[in-house]
């Protein structure tokens, strides 16, 4: 029936928003799938409203039917899934339509296969018979594929539409590149349709569309009606139909097939629609124009990426940035090490999650006044995708071409109440976001690096994961600290393992408080037993000396297995790294 309709009238419309709309009628706090229980007559009614409008489909009010969204029970979940479809079912009969089983997106967890969660809810529409699965307002396509080839194997006559929530630039909250998204879905064959909805209005979906290579899928946009306002803690669409209708008009000329509204758009946006369409009955086909991001990514022409690449073994040290405003001691220690020969510095990003001074702003400032490659930690704690975006934005506008990634140490217990993390995405899906500027927006790529913690329990299992963040992007990985045989046989397995290329990790102990503390109480760091032992009763001077002998020793051990050296350097004692820096240029 759907490709019946594309082909007699070009296009084949869905209804609105439900939530919103319903949010907008009645005065009711609760989520607006409970009613499919609760209140059957509203759901029904709303469902008529958009069939009157000239909808040829209706999405069931399951969208957050799932409990990770809703606070009942799962039998409550499951007959509110039952209750969504029957009762668009009904209406969708009465007015001869296509019901679409509704499904949005879930967050992966530790302990729950994310696939059997979808699994479930996708199980129970089967079992009411549907046929039409959407899936919605994804950020990712985490299990897509595997689920689209599940329905399909058990509904073959199926019709599925998958559809991604992408901001004004094109990327998911994620960060994830929306056409590598559609690119990627565009390649199943288990997929009927596929596009972008929710967060944007018409115009910039407009534009990720005519930027968009899908080749081999219809197409499916259903913008929301534009941006909110929020007053009094809830949030209000302001009325623009006309202008969204002859938006939507627009992207129909530009390829979409299927469209419809997500939030804010009400049974008049789908008439004011249905009118403007009805008045075009040619819908041409324009030319379209290219994505203003894409094109413009240039060679490495980085001096310091071409050492690396050129096999060079690099010295980088770790600095943690001060405290306060003063960097006088910062800028010393800085101008000591380069004067030392370091390669580069790296600056730690609010370490333990306590505020110092901003990474990125002093990697810039030792980048613009001493001449130094630096390489800025960036956590994914503190910022969203906007606000990580404008900041690789200003690094490179400094000439700031590397970072290190990390997912960053969470906020102490007895602050949550006062702050809270972001966490938007994680060390490896921030590797992939910058990736993906690389190859579309960035003259001059980044290199991004990852941590590799080599003193992990499961050294397999923190393979894996440096796979997959090379997968996405991650070219070099600066790893903990080797104070152990464990730590040198780790790392030796994960050189044998990995693609990209290894800074071995080298802490200088600088006591037996600091060897005792590092092992019991730094996450990722190891120290054998015969280490600390020999820190016993040994005074400043003696315990320096030491610390550089250990450290000397280490060098030895990974020298022929490393690609380069990332020293951290203990309580700004900038004066153990210089002689263990010395030692290494005599290796080199």
């Amino acid at each position: 029936m759907l490709e019946d309709i594309i082909q007699k009238q070009g296009y084949y419309l869905f209804d609105g928003a439900f939530g919103t709309y319903y949010a907008s009628i009645y005065e009711d706090d609760a989520p607006c799938e409970l009613a499919n229980i609760y209140h059957p007559d509203r759901v029904k009614k709303i469902h008529q409203q958009y069939f009157e409008a000239g909808c040829h489909a209706i999405k069931t009010n399951t969208f957050s039917a799932n409990d990770q969204n809703l606070d009942v029970s799962t039998q409550e979940i499951h007959t509110i899934l039952q209750q969504g479809y029957l009762l668009a079912k009904e209406v969708s009969d009465e007015f001869h339509g296509e019901v679409f089983a509704d499904i949005g997106p879930l967050a992966q967890q530790k302990d729950r296969s994310l696939f059997d969660q979808y699994q479930e809810i996708v199980d129970i529409f089967l079992s009411l018979g549907a046929k039409n699965f959407l899936f919605e307002t994804f950020y990712n396509d985490d299990e897509l594929k595997h689920l689209c080839s599940y329905i399909k194997k058990k509904c073959p006559d199926s019709y599925i539409i998958t559809s991604f929530a992408l901001s004004a630039d094109g990327y998911t909250r994620q960060g994830i590149s929306g056409e590598k998204l559609l690119q990627s879905m565009d390649a199943c064959v288990d997929v009927d349709a596929i596009g972008m909805n929710c967060i944007c209005g018409p115009m910039h979906l407009d534009r990720i569309l005519q930027g968009s290579s899908v080749k081999k899928h219809r197409i499916s946009i259903m913008p929301n009606s534009g941006y909110p306002t929020i007053l009094h803690n809830r949030t209000f669409f302001r009325d623009n139909r006309s202008y969204y209708a002859d938006e939507m008009k627009q992207i129909v000329g530009h390829g979409a097939t299927i469209i419809g509204g997500c939030c804010g758009t009400t049974p008049e946006y789908i008439k004011a629609i249905k009118k403007a369409l009805e008045e075009n009955q040619e819908i041409k086909e324009l030319q379209k124009s290219p994505n203003i991001d894409q094109g413009i990514a240039g060679k490495d022409e980085d001096a310091f990426h071409q050492k690396i690449k050129r096999g060079e073994k690099i010295i980088a040290v770790e600095f943690d940035p001060p405290s306060n405003c003063d960097i006088t001691k910062f800028m010393e220690n800085a101008q000591y090490l380069k004067a030392a020969g370091v390669d580069a510095i790296t600056i730690a990003d609010c370490p333990v999650a306590r505020a110092r001074a901003d990474s990125s702003l002093l990697a810039s400032k030792l980048h613009r006044e001493l001449h130094m490659n630096v390489i800025p930690h960036m956590t994914c704690r503190d910022r969203n995708i906007n606000a990580t975006k404008a900041l690789l934005y200003g690094l490179s506008i400094e000439g700031v071409h590397n970072v290190l990634v990390v997912t960053g140490d969470p906020i102490p217990a007895e602050d949550r109440k006062q702050i809270k993390g972001v966490f938007n995405f994680n060390s490896q899906l921030l590797a992939g976001f910058i990736h993906d500027l690389n190859q579309t927006t960035f003259a001059q790529p980044f290199l991004i690096c990852a941590a590799l913690n080599v003193n992990a329990t499961n050294f397999k299992a923190e393979l894996e994961k440096a796979k997959h963040k090379e997968a996405q992007g991650v070219s070099a990985f600066m790893t903990q600290p080797v104070l152990s045989k464990q730590a040198l046989d780790n790392l030796l397995y994960a050189k044998q393992e990995l693609k990209g290329k290894i800074f071995g990790g080298i802490i200088p102990i600088v006591s037996h408080r600091n060897a005792v503390y590092m092992n019991n109480e730094i996450s990722g760091i190891d120290v054998d037993d015969e280490i600390i032992q020999l820190y016993e009763g040994k005074n400043r001077q003696e315990a320096s000396a030491l610390a550089v002998k250990i450290s000397c020793a280490i060098v030895d051990h990974i020298k022929d297995i490393i690609d380069g050296y990332y020293l951290i350097t203990p309580f700004n004692r900038v004066e153990i790294i210089e002689q263990i820096v010395s030692y290494i240029q005599q290796q080199i």
